[in-house]
């Protein structure tokens, strides 16, 4: 059987197909000259258990940071710990609104085709996180959010609930090289909605335990500058909305506010299923970027137009197989070379 990548080349030739297989090669080529990449993650990506393949590249060095909701920041610990009790509904475009109830009942909460149990994956880190939000309060820390799942996952102290393979967590893979991460409107989360209740109750005495979105732009700043003095920086966008947009200002940001030299993003690729329209920003065209001072004239520019649960994780395997290919045809001429002096 032919590889992945044998058979996008060979059969990815046309249309939102063959952009795929171009944007594939676009990324190939600027990890393999130095670059580095942000990916964002909008939409329900880790419910859809997207780090099945984003965990592997997150591990062979292929992602440098992430920007996503916090509803994947969270849903991939969800899924860690209580895969079990996911349901799926292949028929949900058919449930009647009293089905949807019925579910509801059952402490379902429902993503598209994926059920959410409450009480086996939310409660069960609720009880986790807030122990960890309490410690930080007595201490007079402040930390993001993503600081206090690492914690979390650091600690151990989920393990013996693991529910599938670890190394299909994508969390877990950043948590293990301490990616940096970037979680605009935290607050619309799940966890961010429980945390507001227990401000609220006074189990924790005040809201500044959570450092807010600002705090992450101005850590992207920082991590851009100083990333940006030895690289080029790419963007690969999963969908739209404020994962996407938060991230893509940072430059405009430094060229513009603070007025500082700063690099455009080095290569951009957005997967969105969004109709290009008037207002959206999921449906601008990347050349839009270019006038706010986000992307260059020369930028590598993909838009493949299509479902990101089918092309992230080819393009994921196609982009492994190919950096892998690099590899060993460098070595081998490393070898070689040795073997002439």
């Amino acid at each position: 059987m032919a590889s992945i990548s044998e058979f996008i080349d060979h059969h990815f030739r046309h249309f939102n197909a063959a952009t795929l297989r171009d944007a594939s090669l676009a990324y190939v080529s600027h990890m393999q000259s130095g670059g580095k990449m942000m990916i964002t993650l909008a939409g329900a990506m880790s419910t859809a258990e997207l780090g099945l393949s984003l965990a592997d590249l997150i591990r062979r060095d292929m992602v440098q940071a992430i920007t996503c909701t916090g509803a994947n920041l969270e849903e991939d610990v969800f899924n860690l710990v209580a895969h079990n009790h996911y349901e799926r509904i292949p028929n949900y475009r058919e449930l009647t609104a009293a089905q949807e109830t019925e579910l509801r009942e059952r402490g379902l909460n429902r993503v598209t085709d994926t059920c959410i149990p409450e009480d086996t994956a939310i409660r069960k880190i609720e009880h986790h996180i807030l122990e960890l939000w309490q410690a930080a309060d007595r201490a007079g820390e402040r930390l993001l959010p993503h600081q206090f799942l690492y914690r979390l996952l650091k600690s151990n102290v989920l393990v013996k609930d693991y529910q599938i393979d670890p190394a299909h967590s994508w969390l877990l893979a950043a948590a293990e090289k301490d990616l940096p991460i970037f979680t605009p409107g935290w607050e619309d989360s799940t966890l961010g909605n429980i945390f507001a209740s227990h401000v609220i109750t006074g189990d924790i005495s005040s809201s500044q335990v959570i450092r807010s979105g600002i705090d992450y732009m101005i850590e992207l700043v920082s991590w851009y500058k100083q990333t940006a003095k030895e690289s080029k920086i790419g963007f690969y966008q999963i969908g739209g909305g404020i994962a996407g947009d938060f991230p893509i200002c940072v430059v405009p940001l430094i060229l513009q506010d603070l007025q500082e030299p700063c690099p455009f993003w080095g290569y951009f690729c957005q997967i969105s299923d969004s109709t290009t329209s008037y207002g959206s920003y999921s449906g601008a065209t990347p050349t839009e970027k270019i006038t706010w001072g986000k992307l260059e004239e020369h930028t590598p520019r993909f838009v493949i137009e299509s479902d990101a649960t089918i092309v992230a994780p080819l393009m994921f395997a196609y982009i492994l197989e190919k950096c892998a290919e690099g590899g060993q045809t460098r070595a081998k001429s490393a070898a070689g070379a040795r073997a002439n002096q």
